[in-house]
């Protein structure tokens, strides 16, 4: 039995402290085209924030297209083609995104029917969608045997027989993948790892109902195994957790080709059908000035080295490597945008005062604070300034004294209602985990690119609220 390995990675958060660190935008953190003037006004592809919160209103996600593009374009160079590259969708979803990510070769991970249905209804190709979910009921999994999906990761036995009798309902052989829980437990919040034993995901590889899982599918009829499947959590810095979960994939990867056949033609399907080693997401990015994010060429030039080593050394054929980057992909291309309301000095102690700035948004368009404790960074970007650091937390509007932004920061005094902020990397499970919260409508998501501004999806109105009201009975 493999035991479960623990690896601390996370780094030190070091704020800034000075005002001219306040005024410098990190270049690591803020998407790829922003620039700043003379005036301290800060732009995105070309057109400034100020311009748009005044065509668009606040709070407003901006979107870098280009950057969105150009991270598709260096993750399907790292990992050897963009069809190794399963852009996970539930990081954030459109049919924009999804044209963007078919354009640039991606593949493409849905968890659930209505990230299904958008990625169809932007046509994108279905043989290149992977479907995932831990519950998938039963029209769920006919409506990806139906459109055609490339591949479905199974995650209970239960689902096995319910998508064995779907696809043969169908007259089809649907491919598969078995998800697997490695024992890898990487250093991140407790809601994001999901590679340990005490956990919602996959089949365990250390009490062997992973191997089992497997050996049930070849023997279905209707599913083929093209491999296995894994995720060690998300936001993740170090690439040995990755390293490890496919060391011991491929432990089990041999056990199977060993009951399949070296070619692989047992694991229900033609010689070589068994050939998929995919291991999921999870790459950190930065969103504060102190982290780093992980080095993609680096850490995929390490892994897929590792997997051919390993695979070598235990004389398998070596499997094809995918992987399903969403934050590292999306994250860093956005910035959120919020006017600042009021501005409030609250006696802590005696002797000490800390600033809140009340914006136009808060939890409902950003949760990960309130959920994981995230920590984001913010800009004035509006026009230069010159105040005093004081500490100072960034609040929403919400009725929740846990309606904050950012917890802990210095900040300068002068900034005042009517004032701009910019709080970046929020592109990724901002947006897709939005909700009406004191009956908030849920900003618009526009984007930039060469000096144009464009409208990707429109801000929600209070319309738009009272349009799920019925008088009728059931």
């Amino acid at each position: 039995m493999d035991p479960q390995v623990s690896l601390p990675v996370t780094p030190l958060r070091r704020r800034v402290s000075t005002l001219e660190e306040f005024t410098a935008l990190p270049e690591h953190v803020f998407p790829l085209t922003t620039t700043v003037d003379s005036a301290g006004r800060a732009a995105l592809g070309g057109v400034l924030f100020t311009d748009i919160a005044e065509r668009v209103g606040t709070p407003v996600f901006v979107m870098d297209e280009e950057n969105f593009r150009a991270r598709c374009r260096r993750l399907a160079a790292a990992f050897r083609g963009g069809h190794h590259v399963h852009y996970a969708s539930k990081a954030f979803l459109s049919r924009t995104v999804c044209r963007w990510v078919e354009e640039e070769g991606l593949a493409l991970d849905v968890a659930s029917e209505g990230e299904l249905a958008v990625a169809l209804s932007a046509a994108f190709p279905a043989g290149r969608i992977t479907v995932h979910g831990n519950n998938k009921s039963e029209r769920f999994l006919r409506m990806a045997v139906e459109a055609g999906a490339g591949l479905i990761v199974l995650d209970s036995s239960q689902e096995i027989g319910r998508l064995a009798e779907v696809a043969a309902a169908a007259g089809r052989v649907q491919d598969v993948l078995v998800r697997v829980k490695p024992g890898v437990h990487v250093d991140t919040h407790e809601f994001i790892a999901t590679s340990h034993e005490d956990q919602k995901f996959g089949f365990s590889l250390a009490s062997g109902s992973a191997e089992r899982a497997a050996l049930a599918v070849a023997g279905t009829g209707s599913l083929r195994l093209r491999g296995l499947h894994c995720h060690v959590g998300s936001q993740v810095f170090d690439a040995d957790g990755f390293a490890l979960a496919a060391e011991r994939l491929l432990g089990l990867w041999s056990r199977l080709l060993g009951s399949f056949g070296a070619d692989g033609s047992g694991a229900g399907g033609d010689a070589g059908a068994f050939d998929i080693l995919d291991l999921g997401g999870g790459y950190g990015i930065a969103y504060t000035p102190d982290q780093s994010p992980l080095d993609v060429e680096a850490v995929a030039g390490d892994l897929l080295a590792q997997v051919e080593r390993h695979a070598t050394e235990i004389g398998v054929p070596v499997p094809s490597v995918s992987v399903e980057p969403g934050r590292a992909v999306v994250g860093p291309t956005t910035v959120t945008l919020y006017r600042v309301g009021t501005v409030k000095d609250v006696h802590t102690s005696d002797d000490a005062v800390r600033r809140y700035l009340s914006v136009d948004g808060g939890m409902s368009d950003n949760i990960r604070p309130a959920l994981y404790r995230a920590e984001y960074d913010c800009r004035l970007v509006n026009r230069v300034a010159e105040g005093r650091m004081v500490p100072t937390r960034v609040v929403g509007s919400h009725c929740e004294s846990g309606d904050i932004i950012i917890n802990d920061a210095l900040m300068p005094d002068d900034i005042a209602p009517g004032d701009l902020l910019a709080v970046p990397a929020t592109g990724a499970y901002c947006y897709s985990m939005s909700s009406r919260y004191n009956m908030m409508t849920r900003p618009p998501v526009v984007v930039v690119r060469d000096g144009e501004l464009r409208t990707m999806l429109r801000r929600e109105t209070l319309d738009d609220l009272l349009s799920l009201e019925v008088d009728g009975t059931v």
